[in-house]
């Protein structure tokens, strides 16, 4: 089964104003279990993470949206995702 997915790649563009911004973000996806990576960049307003398999996109969206921070799109594996966040 060479294409079992092993990981996810997820993208975020996130409104962040200044460093405690990004450090906000990251340091909650430093936390969520599954997280193999993230990349946090304020420079470019984005927070990149390589995931478990078992971690799904809504958790990390939730996680970042939880840092109040607003999350503008996303993509998981290269495909649009919706960023409203629903009732768990």
């Amino acid at each position: 089964m060479a294409d079992a997915v092993s990981e996810h790649n997820y993208k975020f563009n996130v409104s962040m104003s200044c460093s405690g911004c990004s450090g906000a973000v990251e340091r909650v996806l430093k936390k969520l279990e599954g997280v193999k990576s993230y990349e946090v960049s304020l420079e470019s307003q984005t927070a990149t993470v390589v995931a478990d398999a078992s971690l799904p996109y809504d958790r990390v969206l939730r996680t970042i949206a939880k840092t109040g921070k607003k999350v503008n799109s996303a993509e998981a594996d290269g495909v649009p995702q919706s960023v409203e966040i629903t009732a768990e």
